[in-house]
């Protein structure tokens, strides 16, 4: 995460073309993503040297909801293909699939209207340095909002040039240890992604989470008819003076709202205590 001047590392290319890498097989789930506010997000590493952190952070991004990645002059030009990306992504194969690699940060930056470098250093003459949560919060008020938002991380050995971080609105410094702040890159995506995503609104936990199916009343009173048969034959129910019982374990099963799994597992206990008093008798 720190930022200090960078060098062109061994393997970047000349020239400005864009290039995309062939198709990796993603194997999965291509669904698109829910994302509560529609905005457009980059995450552009430049010159980023090594290939666990591209999958890392393609990793990072997915479980985020994003799936825009580009790469800016990568020591390997076969990065994306890389074994040690492939694995290091682990299954988030459709933004590796999608992901750009280009020549210069100028490429990288169409449809952006609002850069954010990652310095944990200021800058003399640079952006406004802020930590993330409040000014993901003060942007998303502003009238007009931005049109695209990117987040810029620099090389794992010299972070982001000085030229670079000039060219960005805010300087986001991500609260560590002052013993120890350094932070590895695809972990620094991670944080700024679940911050952005928890400031777009978050997902809703819940609603991933399927709804289990109530157990209706006819369902209910069948399995009540086996308890008191049960309860019955293991001696707990008299039918001649049943006091109430059954009505009182009615409506606690009403108060619980019983599914249909659990009065599965209701029959399966009365199944298990009527089979168990045979054996003994």
């Amino acid at each position: 995460m720190d930022c200090g001047p960078g060098q062109h590392l061994r393997g970047a290319r000349p020239g400005g073309k864009s290039k995309r890498e062939p198709p990796v097989d993603a194997g999965g789930d291509n669904r698109a993503y829910f994302t509560p506010v529609a905005m457009k997000t980059r995450f552009i590493l430049i010159q980023t040297s090594h290939a666990g952190n591209v999958g890392g952070a393609a990793r990072a991004m997915k479980v985020m909801g994003f799936d825009d990645l580009v790469l800016v002059a990568p020591r390997w030009d076969n990065v994306l293909r890389r074994e040690e990306t492939i694995q290091r992504a682990s299954g988030a194969l459709d933004v590796l699939n999608q992901a750009r690699i280009v020549d210069t940060l100028d490429e990288a930056l169409d449809g952006l209207t609002h850069l954010c470098a990652t310095a944990m250093t200021p800058r003399d003459f640079g952006p406004p340095t802020d930590t993330p949560r409040p000014h993901f919060e003060a942007l998303l008020a502003r009238q007009p909002s931005p049109e695209g938002v990117g987040f810029l991380f620099g090389s794992e050995r010299f972070g982001m040039r000085n030229e670079d971080v000039y060219r960005c609105h805010v300087a986001l410094s991500i609260p560590t240890n002052p013993q120890f702040g350094s932070l590895n890159l695809a972990s620094a995506v991670q944080v700024l992604a679940y911050e952005w995503r928890l400031a777009l609104g978050g997902y809703d936990v819940q609603a991933a989470t399927p709804e289990p199916h109530l157990a209706d009343a006819q369902q209910v009173a069948g399995m009540l008819g086996h308890w008191e048969a049960s309860l019955t034959e293991i001696g707990f129910l008299d039918p001649a003076a049943p006091k109430k019982l059954m009505p009182r374990l009615q409506q606690l099963f009403n108060r619980a709202q019983l599914t249909q799994e659990e009065v599965h597992i209701l029959r399966g206990v009365a199944k298990q205590m009527a089979m168990a008093n045979r054996q003994k008798g």
